[in-house]
């Protein structure tokens, strides 16, 4: 059987690919920008075969679903960062909706019955109201961001590609999902790092934050990927699923915990650079649809993976 990931060098890509190269009768591959490093995948390299492209290049996704014929198809590939969607909000949808419409039509003139999963977001929610959450799947979508209006439109792509032409796909949307190799720009790593170079004496003794009144539904990565590939062995085709932990924490929280675990005294002081323009202020999801079909739930502790992005910090320094 072979798999296709796309996004394969990224952060949860990277993860993905781990996961399955120990599966049994898996052969692994992936796409990835020219320009991705492979540093994420340094402990399988030898294991996964590596196509470098671009997601926005049509020509160039066609080939590569030419050449690999998958099995199965895990499209992580995306402009992921929030801050950056305001920035190049051109760039942002071209990438998450044109990208993925490259990768479905690929697959779909390959003419093989390819399973196909899309990783959405819970960001396509967007503003929601105290009553509605924790949130299901049939909640109204408000997007606050142009990265929420990419999401959304790759979730509706892959239902309508479903709808429209009978290919099994299967999207999901995950809620906030952390750990080791996650990028700095993201706010659990960026304490983290701060907390690293500060015990290096690289950093004065101040954490530099943003809103901490933000509350979210995290769950570690390695349960994420874990339920992307238990989502194309079980789930319904043309179904949307929530992952989840279902508990909600203030991004406060985050950085209280990441602190207990350095001996540093240490500031916390306001950045008016890493507040954003609009706010999604409370995102917390119930994965009662998805746990049902899959028999999936969270294994690693919240704790356990802060304590692992700290660590992967302190090695990287």
């Amino acid at each position: 059987m072979k798999a296709l990931i796309t996004g394969i060098a990224g952060f949860a890509g990277s993860h993905l690919a781990e996961l399955l190269v120990m599966e049994n009768n898996v052969e692994v591959f992936g796409m990835d920008l020219p320009e991705a490093r492979g540093n994420n995948l340094a402990g399988i390299k030898d294991k996964v075969k590596i196509y470098r492209c671009d997601i926005r290049n049509a020509s160039s996704v066609s080939k590569v679903i030419r050449n690999i014929k998958p099995d199965l198809v895990f499209h992580l590939a995306a402009q992921a960062h929030i801050p950056d969607s305001w920035v190049l909000p051109a760039e942002s949808l071209y990438t998450n909706i044109i990208g993925t419409v490259n990768l479905l039509e690929a697959v779909r003139r390959m003419k093989r019955n390819a399973r196909i999963h899309i990783a959405c977001s819970a960001e396509e929610y967007g503003r929601v109201y105290e009553n509605e959450m924790p949130l299901k799947e049939g909640n109204p979508f408000r997007p606050l961001s142009p990265y929420a209006v990419g999401k959304l439109g790759q979730d509706m792509l892959g239902y309508q590609y479903n709808q429209s032409y009978g290919m099994f796909i299967v999207r999901t949307r995950a809620f906030n999902h952390i750990g080791p190799r996650m990028s700095e720009s993201f706010v659990a790593s960026s304490f983290a790092k701060q907390i690293a170079l500060i015990e290096k004496g690289k950093q004065r003794a101040a954490i530099y934050v943003g809103n901490l009144d933000s509350l979210r539904d995290f769950t570690d990565v390695r349960d994420v990927v874990r339920a992307y590939w238990l989502g194309l062995k079980a789930c319904k085709a043309g179904e949307a699923y929530n992952i989840c932990s279902g508990k909600g924490h203030k991004i406060k929280d985050i950085l209280e915990i990441l602190l207990k675990f350095t001996k540093k005294q240490i500031t916390i002081r306001k950045d008016k650079h890493r507040l954003r323009p609009s706010d999604v202020m409370a995102l917390v999801g119930d994965n009662t649809k998805f746990s049902k079909e899959t028999g999936w739930r969270p294994k690693i502790p919240l704790e356990q993976t802060l304590y692992d992005i700290l660590t992967y910090w302190r090695d990287i320094l």
